[in-house]
């Protein structure tokens, strides 16, 4: 018996899959055995042609072809080239176990690109699985990307088998290339950043409150809610905040591109956040994930690591919106299925935006609110106090100006993010000001005696919540980190107090 390594996926991890072979007397037959797919199944005449096309002669014996675990169901086309290369190779003695085959096979022999090979691999890199792998030629380029794997690109069966028959000489093909992007070094971790901007904050004019509580919610990611009148700038402020959020680290980026594939996309490995903004009509399964038989990433997953913005919040089914509490309390998200259960992580930064009533127009100073008090009553009904609970900062946008100015750039405002980033890895933070947890707001966010004494009155007066304490600590330590001060003081407390919704 000969065995090489393969893998499919179980949610959006990759699980090894040993591809093992016997090639024995008996009527001319070839089976795949172990709950493969139909991809894999199909894959018998690929392998035929393209070990014919070859001047492979086909043996005459009875060939089985197990996928262990056989409990696991596999799926796809990447199992075409450890399929042929056993056949191939049966009659050689060295040992294939440590290699790892990936490719599709064409009729003429050539070996073709699989989609699901990327993130494949990147999985299985991430959980130290994986250090030599043969893969397609054409996706050299895109796998350079992940560090400490040896890649062995071929363009063909044929390469392939040289390849593996000469193995103590075989060299791989590149070296692993870095992220092409300015970067800074703390304590041995290089992080990524974009010094361009699409989408730039001097096109908003006025909302200097907005933009300021955009810059808090980016130093520390920090759920924001925008509130105002149809055309202040909520959806601008927003689609503008993806530009200035953390740099991110080698592993980031990479999983980063992991979801990009997962969604559909090429991807681009730049340090870029993804920014996710589905439709207040989306089905709860598409923003969430599911399936019948097979658990699938949705909206939430596919933005972790950066924004998750609901435009039109009271719109989305109540539902929806209820059952998104956890994945922000959590930063995951479980997904259960009679037949799988499935785990994603999902640390997002949550953006909403929302008039402030049906028609618009209550905050409006120039205009009439057609609304009754009972429809404005029922329209905020459909935030619930936990989902609200769970927003850091809640801003009510300014009447639009003809006088308003723009004023800070993404730029100017991406540098203080930048900063306070410095700051917080400096102090030895693994994880930003939103994502602290109870023992390590007690050691990072140090409030003054002056603060103290603020913060005692804020929670008799206002009753607040111990999640509400804890949030409102939390984003003083960003606005004291935007000032550089070591301890929260008092007015760093009192402008966290100012975000509250009321």
């Amino acid at each position: 018996m000969k065995m090489v390594a393969c893998a499919t996926y179980e949610g959006i991890n990759a699980n090894v899959v040993h591809v093992e072979s016997t090639l024995t007397k008996g009527l001319p037959s070839f089976s795949v055995v172990g709950m493969a797919s139909t991809a894999i199944t199909e894959a018998k005449e690929r392998v035929k042609s393209a070990l014919l096309s070859n001047d492979f002669s086909f043996p005459p014996k009875r060939i089985t072809i197990n996928l262990s675990p056989s409990d696991v169901k596999k799926e796809g086309s990447q199992f075409d080239l450890s399929i042929a290369l056993l056949i191939a190779l049966d009659s050689i003695s060295d040992d294939l176990g440590e290699w790892f085959v990936f490719g599709e096979l064409g009729l003429d022999g050539s070996v073709k690109e699989n989609i699901q090979l990327y993130p494949l691999v990147l999985s299985l890199a991430n959980q130290k699985l994986i250090k030599k792998v043969i893969v397609p030629h054409e996706s050299l380029s895109k796998l350079s990307k992940i560090p400490n794997v040896e890649f062995y690109g071929v363009k063909s069966l044929s390469e392939a088998i040289e390849l593996l028959k000469n193995q103590e000489i075989a060299q791989p093909s590149i070296k692993q290339s870095k992220i092409e992007s300015p970067s800074y070094l703390i304590d041995a971790v290089e992080y990524y950043f974009l010094e361009t901007y699409e989408e730039d904050f001097l096109d908003v004019k006025g909302q200097e409150v907005a933009k300021r509580a955009a810059l808090i919610s980016a130093a520390g990611f920090h759920n924001i809610l925008f509130e105002g009148s149809p055309g202040c700038g909520k959806s601008m402020i927003a689609k503008r905040l993806r530009y200035i959020l953390p740099p991110l680290t080698n592993d980031e980026i990479l999983d980063i591109a992991k979801l990009q594939v997962l969604e559909g996309y090429e991807p681009d490995f730049k340090p870029l956040r993804n920014y996710q903004s589905p439709h207040h009509t989306s089905t709860q399964a598409s923003i969430f994930g599911g399936g019948s038989s097979r658990a699938k990433i949705g909206e939430v997953g596919l933005a972790h690591g950066g924004i998750l913005m609901f435009d039109e919040l009271p719109h989305f089914a109540k539902t929806v919106l209820e059952a998104l509490r956890e994945p922000m309390q959590d930063n995951k998200i479980r997904i259960s299925r009679v037949n799988s259960k499935i785990e994603y992580p999902a640390e997002f930064l949550f953006v909403g935006a929302m008039n402030p009533c049906p028609c618009g127009n209550l905050l409006n100073a120039n205009l009439e609110c057609r609304c009754s008090e009972l429809e404005i009553q029922r329209y905020k009904n459909r935030l619930s106090e936990p989902f609200l609970d769970r927003v850091d900062l809640h801003v009510v946008m300014q009447n639009v100006d003809v006088k308003d100015k723009a004023s800070l750039s993404s730029q100017e405002m991406h540098a203080k993010v930048i900063e306070v980033h410095k700051i917080i890895k400096n102090r030895g933070q693994k994880n930003f000001n939103a994502k602290l947890t109870d023992s390590e707001i007690e050691k990072f966010c140090i409030l003054s005696d002056e603060s103290k004494i603020t913060l005692d009155m804020a929670i008799q007066r206002f009753t607040l919540s111990f999640r509400s304490i804890k949030k409102l600590q939390k984003v003083a330590r960003t606005i004291a980190d935007l000032d550089r001060s070591e301890l929260i003081e008092k007015k760093h407390l009192l402008e966290a107090l100012s975000y509250r919704r009321r």
